[in-house]
């Protein structure tokens, strides 16, 4: 039986080109090596398996090759390269500071660094994991890292710069991984199934790119997984049902649920989707990165941002013709909230179902909203011509059939308070004014200031209907009702601050002052000023009260800095002070 060698060790990159996904770095070392510029330290940093350690071999390899191509890759036949290839190579040493990470293992690795390479120009010391040393041996390590003999060279590994100390970074060319893309993951599985003689649809490589999470060697494991449960013919259905990931399916018919508002419908797909395995938390995640997957289709220029097959992106594209955007939208926030609250839940079955049915909801309170508005625009035309009939009658004007259409149109020109004619009998009898005024003129700004005047004489007249006594009150009696008047209103800090910080006089007439400090508070009281004013009438059973607002006037005084400006302060309150200095002929040291 021949001994299996899992993909991601049988593939391992052996050159530059064979390099997935990082090109822009192997194209600097490449010129660094055509150039002769090889500094004496490098650090490799990014995320697990992305190629990291492989480019430190195949660098290795590379510098110490005595028949270059000219392409700057190893040849592979030198007896450098062959040393290389059957693992007994003295040139290059390899240090898993994982276990390796104590001041004594720096010592052992400094006497190694002075002997000279047997075959070559260099000898490499690829330290993996370096993160893991200890404090101490970063310094330890620090002296042979700045300045090693000519012909050693460190590559550093880490998938965790932030953990090694900023004097190691700084002796160091930094080179940052990035992530595999999906596409680039795709296409090496392709050529690794070619070779395996392995049938894959194209959509079960992606869910395994995906899966992988920009990590080459995790999708090659999971592609070798896959085969141990396939075969040699893999398909989607074995991808997603080996990995225990959601079919596609499942969410386009969620969306498509949530635009007819078919609540029962998906509500049927959450249980399906429960009774096979998977979490609700990983259900959301899954929902909200395909709502953003179609927001992403909605536009020609963002659909390159969809990391999937060919005939999956067009399902997104279809999909997103039909999924208005504030759809979109809204439901990305409501899924986002739900991710948030969902592990402080109590039940978080519950909270999901909830969500679901907020999503179902959407489309039909936009078409109830559009309706209301389209509802008020005819009543709001009905209302203007019933205001042109009026204009055209003398007197007052009262209204029969539109009574309650006309009072709620003359809350916006004259106010909440509304006058009842004395010829009113009834509420459902007919509702005269005390002046009229259209509502179609009231909309144009060359009678604005008749509305305001009008508006306050509507107030007056409510008021004296309300009101009819003439109480007397004093001040402590309007401070305590302007705080009860800030408590009812639920006013800001500011006006209350404006409206009691200084105690208010009361004058003759009823006329109440309110005494302010700054031009500031003044503003703020007179922004209330006609509440305020209406408040205390009510409360005080007084029509007569007029609210006016007074500048407190500040008096300073000379600032006194010197003893002599202090002695002198004093003699002025107490004179004997003076005779007392005089007499004793007294000095302030």
């Amino acid at each position: 039986m021949e001994n299996f060698i899992v993909s991601a060790r049988k593939y391992r990159p052996s050159a530059f080109s064979s390099v997935v996904g990082q090109e822009s770095i192997t194209l600097t070392l490449k010129n660094a090596i055509k150039n002769s510029h090889l500094a004496h330290a490098y650090l490799f940093c990014g995320p697990r398996g992305v190629g990291k350690t492989s480019c430190a071999r195949i660098f290795a390899k590379t510098i110490n090759c005595s028949q270059i191509t000219s392409e700057f890759e190893a040849c592979n036949e030198c007896e450098s390269c062959k040393a290389f290839n059957e693992n007994r190579s003295y040139n290059i040493h390899e240090l898993d500071a994982a276990s390796n990470n104590s001041v004594d293992d720096i010592r052992t690795l400094i006497d190694q660094v002075r002997i000279p390479p047997q075959i070559g120009n260099y000898s490499i010391y690829i330290i993996d994991e370096v993160h893991m040393l200890s404090a101490n041996a970063f310094n330890a390590f620090l002296k042979t890292l700045e300045e090693p003999p000519a012909h050693a060279i460190f590559v550093l590994a880490t998938t965790e710069k932030h953990k090694i100390l900023p004097t190691i970074l700084s002796r160091c060319q930094i080179f940052d991984f990035s992530r595999i893309k999906v596409a680039d993951a795709v296409l090496h599985l392709k050529y690794i199934a070619e070779k395996e003689a392995v049938h894959v649809e194209e959509e079960a490589l992606n869910v395994i790119a995906q899966k992988a999470d920009g990590a080459m060697r995790d999708a090659l494991s999971i592609f070798d997984q896959i085969v141990s449960f396939s075969g040699k013919e893999i398909s989607f259905d074995h991808v997603i049902q080996n990995l225990n990931v959601l079919d596609y399916d499942y969410y386009f018919k969620m969306v498509d649920a949530f635009l007819e508002g078919k609540v029962a419908e998906v509500l049927i797909l959450l249980n399906e989707i429960l009774e096979k395995g998977f979490e609700g938390q990983h259900f959301i995640s899954g929902l909200s990165a395909h709502i953003r997957d179609v927001l992403v289709g909605k536009d020609a220029a963002t659909i390159q941002l969809l990391e999937v097959s060919d005939s999956v992106k067009q399902k997104y594209v279809d999909q997103a013709k039909k999924c208005p955007l504030d759809f979109l939208y809204e439901a990305l926030k409501i899924l986002n909230q739900c991710g948030i609250n969902y592990k402080t839940s109590q039940n978080p079955r519950l909270l999901i179902e909830l969500s679901l049915i907020q999503l179902s909801q959407i489309i039909e309170l936009k078409k109830k909203g559009i309706a209301e508005i389209e509802n008020s625009k005819k009543l709001q035309k009905i209302n203007v011509s019933v205001d042109d009939n009026s204009q055209k009658s003398s007197g007052n004007v009262s209204y029969q059939a539109n009574s309650e259409t006309v009072m709620s149109d003359s809350k916006k020109i004259y106010g909440d308070k509304q006058v009842v004619s004395k010829e009113t009998t009834s509420p459902k009898s007919k509702i005269g004014y005390t002046t009229t005024v259209s509502i179609k003129q009231a909309m144009q700004s060359g009678i604005k200031k008749q509305v305001a005047e009008n508006k306050e004489s509507q107030k007056e007249s409510s008021y004296n209907t309300e009101v009819i006594g003439k109480e007397s009150f004093n001040s402590k009696q309007v401070l305590f009702k302007l705080k009860d008047f800030v408590k009812a209103k639920n006013k800001s800090e500011r006006i209350r601050l404006a409206l009691t910080v200084n105690s208010p006089k009361v004058l003759e007439d009823f006329k109440v002052v309110i005494q302010v400090s700054n031009p500031l508070q003044e503003d703020d009281v007179n922004s209330v000023k006609g509440e305020v004013q209406n408040y205390l009438r009510r409360e005080l059973n007084n029509v007569k009260i007029e609210l006016t607002t007074e500048m407190l006037k500040t008096t300073s005084k000379k600032r006194v800095f010197t003893d002599t400006d202090r002695f002198n302060y004093l003699c002025e309150k107490n004179p004997a002070l003076g005779v007392l200095k005089q007499k004793f002929s007294l000095d302030f040291e």
